[in-house]
């Protein structure tokens, strides 16, 4: 399950700085086009590619593993709020696996982790 884990992370990580990217990039017509469809305008846009490149690097360390995963699939649910709000059910079902992602992901653990090591706080 270690090697699942850090293979899917490996993925995770990656598309997570490679669309965080994007915003450093000139958008295309259609990309730009798609993204005032949904009511994100350039300011907004940069905001959501900050929040990517920032969970997929939370993502990476077991301490911060959960909350990486946790704002990754916030951002997907988001999204796909606002694609639903928009009318594009297609693109929202192609999301749904990209969410799945980050919820395995919580469920399989970080695989540097200490097995004895619990994040949760303790219970007074």
């Amino acid at each position: 399950m270690k090697i699942l884990s850090g293979i899917l992370i490996a993925i995770s990580v990656y598309i997570g700085l490679n669309h965080g990217s994007r915003v450093f990039r000139k958008p295309s017509a259609a990309y730009a086009e798609m993204m005032l469809s949904l009511g994100i305008t350039d300011p907004v846009r940069i905001v959501f590619g900050l929040w990517a490149i920032a969970a997929a690097l939370l993502t990476v360390f077991p301490a911060t593993f959960f909350w990486g995963n946790t704002l990754r699939a916030i951002q997907l649910i988001l999204m796909m709020a606002l694609v639903l709000k928009a009318g594009n059910y297609k693109f929202a079902l192609i999301e749904i696996p990209f969410l799945l992602l980050p919820l395995l992901l919580i469920y399989l653990g970080h695989p540097l982790r200490s097995a004895g090591t619990d994040n949760a706080m303790p219970i007074k």
